[in-house]
């Protein structure tokens, strides 16, 4: 007998969640030394297949550059290892004697992982230990495109844990991959948290999903190069940020922002270092393979080296090619050189001063990106301090390469290949998540005052209507004496009011 693809996906998914949930409650009696064991064996095993993942994730996506995602997956094992390894973030997190308070941190339970294609094996190592460091199990839906390389990592993973000592189900994965089976584990009544990072459908369907969610929306962060900036080492960090595994990071700079008056020089260094300006013909002719007609981003040239979409679009440009630039005026939802395009595609703009840049900047990003990250290229520090007080984003990175920086490779934000986006990009968190979003945190707090104390110290003289008295105010806590009423008024007065006051109110 054969059975429905899709309801057998559907079956795998609430099988996974029933093992995931059983595991979690085992995790939770974990303590944090033990729960770090495990993390430990996981980020060696990873960071020991992480080569042969690379290449796998390419071999089957066809999406960046092995020897980039080497990397990419040594960020999600020893880099993402090394800053939560000392992290306290399950059972008692602080104390406060004096104030009577204490914090305890406490697992959200299973945990489900959307994973993209673009950046598939390295994602799955991130949120493996972000999730187990915080005692949580954690099921993964792997993308459709990706799911061998996935599936692989996550069993490397899922062997470290279980030599380690964790419960079975402490990591499972989805291996019949549909919409049905993500659809099912999303809304599952036994998932405490989502990870949401793919499409921007997916994180959308995570937050309709009626669980708690954690979503990246879409990056489209421009690059501003001021005047007052070192423009070789700008361009440089702009060119190795894009074709970082040809740009399949989503903090990836997206487009190029300049000052008039450094234009000419701008432009000379990109020629310089591999960028290629195209002939107005050219660009009007690459746009059409940028998005789709539904106006979302063309897969074909995802990942792709700018020879590689180049040769798609049926243009030539000269070997050596790094980067294509197309130089543009109008910022808008359907211009494709203004959204996000998570390959080696620059849009590039000229503006009067850095004020009409920083306006043009928050034009853009509120196309698409807002709450992600942008960069900015500058000395003069009052004007970085502008940028960072008018953005829209939850990540202003200066002077670095926004790929690699935004994910925190090369600044000293956590590592993180989930990167909230804040209220304004319709984001729960504007953090690098790490280990503490991915848990509750029980407050205990003793009592230290009673009702009599409140009484005392709050209670307003009845009758008093003058605001102006000069008479001191009682120290926090101190009893005081009942007020007494004025003598203007007896009891059969004030009776007579509370009667006549609820009887035009109905209530007598």
């Amino acid at each position: 007998m054969t059975f429905d693809k899709d309801l057998q996906s559907i079956q795998e998914a609430r099988d996974l969640v029933a093992v995931a949930k059983k595991a979690a409650a085992e995790l939770a009696a974990f303590s944090q030394e033990r729960l770090d064991e495990v993390v430990k064996e996981i980020a060696k095993d990873c960071a020991e297949n992480a080569e042969r993942l690379a290449r796998l994730a390419v071999e089957e996506t066809g999406y960046g550059v092995w020897q980039d995602k080497l990397l990419k997956n040594l960020l999600g094992s020893t880099m993402t290892y090394d800053y939560i390894k000392d992290m306290r973030v399950v059972g008692v997190l602080s104390e406060d004697a004096g104030h009577g308070l204490m914090e305890v941190g406490v697992p959200v339970g299973v945990i489900a992982a959307l994973i993209p294609s673009t950046n598939p094996t390295s994602t799955a190592m991130y949120k493996a230990l972000i999730a187990v460091k915080a005692g949580n199990s954690i099921v993964f839906s792997p993308h459709p495109s990706a799911i061998n390389c996935i599936t692989e990592t996550v069993r490397v993973i899922e062997a470290a844990a279980k030599r380690a000592g964790a419960p079975e189900g402490t990591v499972g994965c989805i291996k019949t991959a549909t919409p049905e089976a993500t659809n099912e584990l999303l809304k599952s009544r036994d998932v405490g948290l989502i990870l949401a990072t793919g499409g921007e459908a997916m994180v959308r369907a995570a937050y309709s999903s009626g669980n708690p969610a954690i979503g990246v929306g879409p990056g489209n962060g421009p690059a501003f190069i001021d005047k007052s900036a070192d423009i070789e080492a700008a361009v440089r960090r702009i060119i190795e940020s894009k074709t970082f595994d040809n740009g399949t990071i989503c903090a990836s700079e997206q487009s190029v922002i300049v000052e008039r008056s450094i234009e000419d020089k701008v432009t000379e260094q990109f020629k310089r270092l591999g960028g290629y300006f195209l002939p107005e013909a050219d660009s009007k002719k690459l746009s059409g393979y940028i998005l789709r007609a539904n106006g979302t981003m063309n897969p074909q040239i995802v990942g792709k080296t700018a020879l590689s979409i180049a040769q798609l679009a049926g243009i030539e440009v000269p070997q050596g090619t790094k980067v294509l630039l197309s130089r543009q005026s109008e910022v808008s939802k359907k211009n494709p050189y203004t959204r996000e395009k998570l390959c080696p595609i620059l849009a590039f703009l000229v503006e009067a001063n850095w004020e009409a840049a920083c306006e043009r900047s928050i034009e853009i990003l509120h196309v698409e990106g807002a709450g992600h990250t942008m960069t900015i290229h500058a000395k003069d520090e009052a004007v970085i301090r502008e940028f960072a007080l008018k953005k829209p984003v939850s990540r202003l990175l200066v002077n670095v390469a926004a790929a690699l920086g935004g994910v925190g490779a090369l600044t000293n934000l956590a590592p993180a290949l989930t990167l909230g986006c804040g209220s304004v990009g319709g984001s729960s968190t504007s953090d690098n998540i790490t280990p503490k979003n991915l848990i509750n945190i029980r407050r205990v707090a003793w009592g230290f005052r009673e009702l009599a104390d409140l009484r005392g110290k709050n209670q307003a003289p009845v009758g008093a209507a003058d605001s102006s008295s000069n008479s001191p105010i009682p120290a926090y806590g101190t009893a005081q004496p009942a007020p007494t009423l004025p003598p203007a008024f007896t009891k059969d007065d004030i009776e007579q009011i509370t009667r006549a006051v609820l009887k035009r109110l109905g209530q007598a």
